[in-house]
C-alpha cells in the first residue's frame, strides 16, 4: 500500500466518522425518527454491552464453555444474582470480581 493510499484511507475514515457523529448536531430536530425507531434505540446500549460481555463469559479458548467449571460464567451468574437482590452497582462489581478471584483460586 502506497503512502497516498494510506492517507486517502485515513481521510475517508475521518470524513465518515465526522459525518456520522456530527449529523445529529448539524441536522438538529429537523429529522424526526418514528416512535418505533426511538423505542428500539433505547435497547441499543444494553445490546451492545451484551455483545461485548457474553462472548467473554461463554467462550474459553475459542470454544463454548457452558459448565460449572467456567469461573467467568459462574462469577457472572453470581454477580447477576447479587445485583438482582441489591440493585447496587458498585457492590455488584466488587462481589463479581471477588467471586471470580475465589473461583479461579479454587478451580
Amino acid at each position: 500500500m502506497s503512502a497516498s493510499e494510506v492517507w486517502t484511507t485515513i481521510f475517508l475514515l475521518l470524513a465518515a466518522t465526522v459525518i456520522t457523529r456530527c449529523s445529529f448536531f448539524l441536522l438538529g430536530h429537523r429529522v424526526k425518527m418514528p416512535p418505533r425507531v426511538q423505542h428500539a434505540l433505547r435497547y441499543a446500549p444494553a445490546a451492545a454491552l451484551a455483545a461485548i460481555v457474553a462472548p467473554d463469559l461463554l467462550l474459553s479458548n475459542g470454544h463454548l464453555a457452558v459448565t460449572v467449571m467456567n469461573p467467568k460464567l459462574m462469577a457472572g451468574i453470581g454477580a447477576t444474582a447479587f445485583f438482582m437482590a441489591t440493585r447496587h452497582l458498585l457492590g455488584t462489581i466488587i462481589a463479581g470480581m471477588a467471586l471470580f478471584t475465589l473461583l479461579r483460586v479454587i478451580m
